[in-house]
């Protein structure tokens, strides 16, 4: 799976527990025509690899989907997910319009009128 925008905004490496888990989170805003705000985390030794980003980067990223169940001290299980990067590339904006525009359909009153059926060459 991937993340295609751009780099809204970059964490730091934050280190967590006593046994050194590190974490790093990146923002990408998506273009689509409802933009969204993905948060993605990269962990351990993948830290690292945002250090030649920035922000208003356009990117592609690879990503793995997580999830884990956790029991509360009260005995009830939660879910949680999270989104992992492992993999980051830059991209040009040519790249990023991996397709092209689609035309504005041809709205309806402009189709030939006096095309009959049997100018149809479909074989059915």
């Amino acid at each position: 799976m991937e993340v295609i925008g751009k780099i809204k905004w970059i964490d730091e490496i934050r280190e967590y527990g006593s046994n050194g888990f590190k974490k790093r989170e990146v923002v990408v805003t998506t273009e689509d025509q409802y933009p969204q705000h993905i948060l993605v985390e990269f962990v351990q030794d993948k830290c690292e690899i945002l250090n030649s980003f920035q922000i208003g980067n356009n990117v592609k990223i690879g990503i793995n989907l997580r999830g884990r169940e956790w029991t509360n001290p009260e005995g009830q299980v939660k879910y949680f997910n999270s989104i992992q990067g492992w993999r980051i590339d830059l991209i040009d904006d040519e790249t990023s319009q991996e397709l092209p525009p689609m035309p504005p359909p041809i709205p309806s009153e402009n189709i030939d009128k006096n095309q009959s059926e049997e100018e149809d060459d479909l074989p059915f």
